[in-house]
């Protein structure tokens, strides 16, 4: 396996006396992209919120274990310094009411930046690292929300992108998306794990085994608390996994 990037050791996951993920061990490696793949309320998308403490929000949400990113506690990690280094990409694109350009140098600009002429090399290079340049570069004064989805969603990662990150979550991009942009989607997540490390939580096997190099299976046990079942390279995952209840989930026999 490459350099880790994110590891939890025995990590558990409460809202409140809930108890959402039990004793989650996994070593995510670096400039890869890792598919959590389950049936819902298994705590997929609770255990991807951990990467950039937007559980912390929830009132009643505890943790126990530990969450290292590069090697360093994620809890002791300011969490507005953290959430610059892991970027994040809802389901649904959330562009802000603003401008293209200004979607794309809201972040730079929270952190201080100023000079313009930078401010217009960012919103060039994370557009066009997000593959939208080409499409909105004459209209970057038209407001971010009179793009199409497709468009909306790749300006949202064009947006996670100007704060320059290692790390990008994606909790299921492309579920609101029609095929023609959910393509476009997954081709850009395979680019971008060229230079980022990408988790991205998907519903959808078949993307999954498409952009992801390796694959974690989550289910619930008796209690409804997620565990994690199998983490290995994705074409493992998919050809032979080592546990029947993810070949039984994989070929669509339930979940």
């Amino acid at each position: 396996m490459n350099n880790i990037k994110i590891e939890t050791i025995n990590y558990n996951l409460y809202y409140g006396k809930f108890h959402a993920l039990r004793d989650i061990n996994i070593k995510i490696p670096e400039k890869k992209v890792t598919a959590l793949i389950g049936p819902s309320g298994c705590g997929k998308s609770s255990f991807l919120r951990t990467f950039n403490r937007m559980n912390d929000l929830i009132p009643g949400a505890s943790m126990t274990g530990d969450v290292l990113i590069d090697d360093q506690d994620l809890f002791k990690i300011d969490p507005v310094s953290l959430r610059q280094n892991v970027g994040m990409v809802f389901q649904k694109p959330n562009p802000f009411p603003k401008t293209i350009f200004d979607n794309i140098a809201y972040g730079p600009r929270v952190n201080g930046l100023k000079d313009h002429k930078k401010l217009e090399e960012i919103v060039e290079n994370s557009l066009r690292s997000a593959a939208l340049w080409d499409e909105v570069k004459d209209d970057l004064n038209k407001s971010g929300l009179a793009l199409s989805g497709g468009q909306q969603q790749r300006l949202c990662i064009a947006r996670a992108l100007a704060v320059q990150p290692s790390v990008i979550l994606m909790d299921e991009p492309a579920a609101s998306l029609d095929p023609i942009a959910t393509l476009k989607i997954e081709d850009l997540i395979h680019e971008l794990s060229q230079n980022y490390t990408i988790v991205i939580v998907t519903h959808n096997m078949q993307q999954a085994g498409r952009v992801s190099d390796y694959t974690a299976f989550f289910y619930t046990d008796e209690t409804r608390t997620g565990r994690l079942v199998e983490f290995d390279e994705t074409k493992t995952i998919f050809t032979n996994p080592s546990d029947q209840r993810t070949e039984d989930y994989i070929t669509g026999r339930f979940g």
